[in-house]
């Protein structure tokens, strides 16, 4: 069965070639030009990944993020910006979204996260079935069903979240080179400047640490990676 993927955007170019490229790639492609349409379509057609725009008319991608969460949607939310700052990008993973992807980007890029979303959203991926939880604390982290219950609040747990906490987990306490997180989870390799561990350490941090600026559970290892202290 071919991947079903929902293009929230909101400029008609851009969404086409999205569309086009995709189909091509041999994807199933709906698209969506607000925030309120893509949640319509969202439930109707029950996507695999949905690529969300964060500019958009009427509700913002970031709030059409947390309503999709909120609706019960599992499937992989990879966030297109055209902005650079970090806050942007630690925000949309507190609210639920998997990834983020800055324009402009390449194809290759694009269809290279799409591929490692919906690998690591299949059902028993990475996992052997089991189920699988870890506590901090207060904090209950579900890492079968990716949420975190903190204080009687429910928050999402994004798929990247979940394998950082996995590979800390299983190094038994030893350190995790960052640059081993980003060929492992994210398939890629000799990219020193890319942020995206560090970004996704930020968002778990805000969600599991009682105080995020001091961890006590995610240990920065500077210059090389990071521990887990359960």
């Amino acid at each position: 069965m071919k991947a079903k993927i929902l293009v929230i955007e909101d400029e008609p170019d851009m969404a086409m070639g999205l569309r086009d490229n995709l189909e091509f790639e041999g994807y199933v492609v709906l698209t969506a030009a607000s925030g309120e349409e893509g949640l319509e379509l969202a439930e109707q057609e029950t996507p695999h990944c949905v690529l969300l725009d964060i500019m958009l008319p009427g509700i913002d991608g970031f709030e059409t993020c947390k309503r999709l969460r909120r609706a019960g949607l599992k499937a992989p939310i990879l966030m297109l910006t055209a902005r650079g700052q970090e806050i942007d990008k630690v925000r949309g993973l507190e609210l639920g979204a998997d990834d983020y992807i800055t324009k402009p980007f390449g194809l290759k890029e694009l269809v290279a996260r799409i591929r490692a979303a919906l690998r690591r959203s299949r059902p028993g991926s990475p996992a052997s079935g089991e189920h699988e939880e870890m506590t901090f604390g207060r904090v209950r982290v579900d890492l079968t069903t990716g949420r975190v219950h903190r204080d009687g609040e429910e928050l999402p747990l994004g798929h990247y979240e979940s394998e950082i906490l996995r590979m800390l987990r299983d190094s038994d306490g030893a350190v995790v080179d960052r640059k081993v997180l980003l060929k492992e989870i994210w398939g890629l390799a000799n990219e020193p400047m890319n942020r995206s561990v560090d970004n996704h350490v930020v968002s778990l941090r805000r969600k599991i640490e009682e105080n995020a600026v001091s961890p006590r559970h995610i240990i920065t290892v500077h210059g090389f990676g990071y521990r887990l202290v359960p």
